[in-house]
This record gives structure tokens, C-alpha cells and sequence, in this order.
């Protein structure tokens, strides 16, 4: 993580002090004991509450009263649709032509062209389908929806409409008990208290991701909903009889794969959970941005939603007094290393704050 220019979090003061006695192995065992208490304690048990409003409504509106033409940066982009719109294509089209061959090969092989492969193919029609969520491919919303559904065939679980409702309400109401489902229950943060449960939790993470809101807060489904349910049955079925079942177990597994323990799917920590106190944004700045449509923008992202990913880049470019200062994320795999293995960031790093008003919900 960097801080600004300073590549880094502010060095604490230090001062030289002389080497201690020669210790018996009954001290050396107790002070590895304290510090392994230490280490323990240190892990938050409960969120960090704030009283204040999510930040971006206000910065959102301090950035425009500086540079307003960041506006000309809204809405689809009609120059970078036919782009966005024949990646989606081509990226749906390589992935079920790869799953068509995978009948043949052997298991191994499958799980290593899954992981290596397959799992970039179906995280970056994840992050397509966040795109269209936020109406940035087409200026009317049914277009969106309609792209929303062939990009979500090969991910193979319906879930493209599903995530756009609960994704709106992440950034409506970002850390609101209840309503943000992008954070994890009071369960997860209970039970993912060491390093052997945060490997599981990360390998997971999509499940917890993608059920969490079932339970917490539940939406009745509409038409949409089974459209997308119906139309991707139908894919999965027709994939199955031409091509076999390790075709769509090609398919999940790449999906599942993609959104666990794998460096793309780094983002789903980086974006929100508090690494430096005080901040609960965080953007990435990094290649694998090319392959996810720039959702490493993460900061700014939540302070423009209407500015495709294409164009994230600029909004820092024009505004560099609002981002320079704040901490950010060089390596998506390095997060989820300092996630596991620092004892003190769990599920319970993030930030959270009390309703104000009971909005309405589906």
C-alpha cells in the first residue's frame, strides 16, 4: 500500500536502545506466549461505527464545485461502447469455446485451465456486468439489463440483475447496517477469528458474497429475476448436451475460482476494508486494472458512478488534490497475503454506521 508519494504509511519514531541479557528458555517461551495473546487481542470484535455520513456524497460535490467539467465524463461513452460491447461479446464467446474442449481433457488439466484461465475470463464479466449495473454501456437502462444477461452465460449462475439492485444500495447507503450487503455478517466476523478461517473465508469469499444478501436482506423477486434465471438454465442446459458436464463444471469452477483465493479477485478486499484508519475507500493502482475494467478505481469510482471505468483515470487526472493523500493498493495479491496473515484486519474491518432513515426496499 502507498500513501500519496511517500510509498507508505508516515515512519514512526525510533530510538537505540541496548541489547537485552541473554534470555532462558522459560522467559523466551513466555514472551512468545504474551506476544501470541498480543497478536490475538488485536483483532477488532466489532466493525468501526461512524456517526458521520459515507463520504463521497460530500466529496462528490467539493470535487465538482472545483472542477466541473468532470460532468463531461458522464454517462456512456458512445465512442467506447462498440469497445465495451465487443469485448463483452468476444470474452462470453472465448470462454464457452473454451468450455466446449474441456470434455476431453483431464481433470488436473481442467482445474489448472479453470484457475489460470478461465477464472480472468469470468471475473472480468463479473466486472462487466458491475459496468452495465451502473447503466454505463447504453443510455437507456434495458439495453444494459438486456447485455447484463449474455454477459453473465459463461459465469453460469444467475445473478446479473440480482447484483444490480443490492450493488445500487452499496453505494446509497455504503455502510449502513442492513442495507450494505457488501459487508460481512456479525457471523463471518465471529467465527473467521485466525489465519486457518481467513484461507477458508478468502477461498469462500464469493459464496458470502453472493448468499449474504439472501439471508440478510431479502429482495421478493420480479420478472427480471426469472428472465435471468431462465435464460441461463436454458445456456447451461444446452451447454451440457452438446458438450458435456465438465463444460459447465469448467465454467463454476472458473467462476468460483476467479472470485477466492485468486489475484483478480483481490479487489473484493482492497475496495472497502480498513487498512488505515479513518479511510474506508481505498482504490488500486495497477496492470491488472486492464482486466477488470478499471474497478481498481475504486475511490473513484464511489465519487463518480456515472463515469465509466474506461474514463476513472481521468477524474484523478483533473483532480489530483482529492486523491494524492490517500492511502492505495499496488498489488491485489499482497491484500489478500496482509489480510490473512495480519492478525490485526478480519471481517470485522470495516466501517459501519446506524441507519438514519428506513429508505424503501424491494
Amino acid at each position: 500500500m502507498g500513501r500519496g508519494g511517500d510509498g507508505g504509511f508516515p515512519p514512526e519514531a525510533t530510538e537505540v536502545v541496548p541489547p537485552p541479557a541473554a534470555a532462558t528458555g522459560e522467559e523466551l517461551e513466555e514472551e512468545e506466549s504474551i506476544n501470541q495473546k498480543r497478536k490475538k487481542s488485536m483483532m477488532a470484535t466489532d466493525f468501526f461505527w461512524s456517526e458521520s455520513d459515507e463520504p463521497h456524497a460530500t466529496r462528490r460535490k467539493q470535487i465538482l464545485a472545483a472542477h466541473p467539467e468532470i460532468r463531461e465524463l458522464f454517462g456512456p461513452d458512445p465512442w467506447a461502447l462498440p469497445q465495451a460491447s465487443e469485448s463483452i461479446v468476444a470474452v462470453v464467446l472465448l470462454q464457452t469455446w473454451t468450455a466446449t474442449y474441456m470434455q476431453e481433457v483431464s481433470w488436473p488439466v481442467l482445474l489448472a485451465v479453470s484457475y489460470c484461465f478461465g477464472a480472468i475470463l469470468n471475473h472480468n464479466l463479473f466486472l462487466a456486468i458491475h459496468e452495465l449495473s451502473h447503466n454505463l454501456a447504453f443510455s437507456t437502462p434495458i439495453y444494459n439489463r438486456f447485455l447484463g444477461l449474455f454477459a453473465n452465460l459463461p459465469v453460469s449462475i444467475p445473478m446479473s440483475i440480482t447484483f444490480q439492485k443490492y450493488h445500487l444500495e452499496h453505494h446509497r447507503f455504503q455502510g449502513v447496517e442492513g442495507f450494505d450487503m457488501d459487508i460481512p455478517s456479525y457471523a463471518e466476523g465471529r467465527v473467521v477469528t485466525n489465519i486457518v478461517m481467513k484461507v477458508l473465508w478468502v477461498i469462500c469469499q464469493l459464496f458470502f458474497y453472493a448468499l449474504r444478501p439472501l439471508f440478510l436482506n431479502p429482495k421478493t423477486p420480479g420478472l427480471w429475476e426469472a428472465s435471468n434465471f431462465i435464460v441461463q438454465l436454458g445456456f447451461d442446459a444446452v451447454l451440457v448436451y452438446f458438450s458435456g458436464w465438465k463444460a459447465l463444471v469448467y465454467l463454476v469452477l472458473s467462476t468460483f475460482l476467479g472470485g477466492g483465493m485468486h489475484p483478480v479477485a483481490g479487489h473484493f478486499i482492497a475496495e472497502h476494508y480498513v487498512f488505515m484508519k479513518g479511510q474506508e475507500t481505498y482504490s488500486y493502482y495497477g496492470p491488472l486494472n486492464l482486466l477488470t475494467w478499471n474497478v481498481g478505481y475504486h475511490v473513484e469510482h464511489h465519487d463518480f458512478p456515472r463515469v465509466p471505468g474506461c474514463k476513472l483515470y481521468r477524474v484523478r487526472q483533473i483532480a489530483p488534490e482529492f486523491y494524492d493523500h490517500l492511502a492505495f493498493h499496488t498489488s491485489w495479491t499482497h491484500v489478500i497475503y496482509k489480510y490473512i496473515t495480519d492478525p490485526s484486519v478480519g471481517p470485522f474491518s470495516r466501517t459501519m454506521r446506524k441507519p438514519k432513515i428506513i429508505p424503501k426496499s424491494d
